[in-house]
C-alpha cells in the first residue's frame, strides 16, 4: 500500500439475487454478488420519508466465494469488507468499457436462523488475507497479482491456494469452577 492512501469499502446490505457462481481457467471459484443498501432520504410535505436505494457489484474469489454460493440466497443479509477496483474490458464491437466492482477480502453472514429461507447461519468468513486459525496470508490482487505488484505464475486467480496452518492444540479446560452461569434461565428469548 502507498502512504498516505486508503482503499477499503465496508457494506452492509442485502443481496437482489442468488450469487452468480463462476470459475477461472484455473479452476479458482469466483462469485459475484448485487447487494443492495440503503440511505434515508428527507421527509415529504405529509411527513414519508424517501428512501434511495444503491446497488454494489462485489466480486468474491476461492474460499470465501464458495462460502457465499453455499450459504447466501437472494434477501440474505451478508457485511462485506473489501476494496474498490474498476476493471476495463472490450464490448463485442471493440468499445473499451469499465466496471467498477468491489473485491471482497472480508465477510460476515448477518441475521438469524430463520434468515435465508433456513439455511444455517452466525458465520463469518475472512477472506484471502487469512488462514486457519487467524493466520495471516499473502494477499492477491484482483486476478492473482499480488497487491505489491509482481506477477505471479498462472494467469487469472493463478495465486497459491490458502493451505491451513498447523494446527495447535486446543486449551484443556480447568477443572476449577467458573462464573457459575448455570443460575441463568434456559429460556432465552431468541
Amino acid at each position: 500500500m502507498a502512504r498516505g492512501t486508503v482503499n477499503k469499502v465496508i457494506i452492509l446490505g442485502r443481496l437482489g439475487q442468488d450469487p452468480d457462481v463462476r470459475a477461472t481457467a484455473s479452476g479458482t471459484q469466483v462469485v459475484n454478488l448485487n447487494v443492495a443498501t440503503n440511505e434515508l432520504g428527507p421527509r415529504d410535505e405529509q411527513g414519508n420519508r424517501q428512501d434511495s436505494t444503491e446497488w454494489h457489484r462485489i466480486v468474491l474469489f476461492g474460499r470465501m466465494a464458495e462460502n457465499a454460493a453455499s450459504y447466501l440466497r437472494k434477501g440474505s443479509q451478508v457485511y462485506i469488507e473489501g476494496r474498490l477496483q474498476t476493471r476495463k474490458w472490450q464490448d463485442q464491437n471493440g468499445n473499451d468499457r469499465y466496471s467498477t466492482e468491489i473485491v471482497g477480502n472480508e465477510m460476515q453472514f448477518i441475521g438469524g436462523r430463520g434468515d435465508n429461507q433456513g439455511q444455517g447461519q452466525g458465520g463469518g468468513f475472512a477472506g484471502q488475507n487469512q488462514g486457519f486459525g487467524g493466520q495471516p496470508q499473502p494477499q492477491s490482487g484482483f486476478g492473482g497479482q499480488p497487491q505489491g505488484g509482481q506477477p505471479q505464475q498462472g494467469g487469472y486467480g493463478g495465486g497459491q491456494p490458502n493451505r491451513p496452518a498447523p494446527s495447535q492444540p486446543a486449551p484443556q479446560p480447568s477443572n476449577q469452577p467458573s462464573n457459575n452461569f448455570d443460575d441463568f434461565d434456559d429460556d432465552i428469548p431468541f
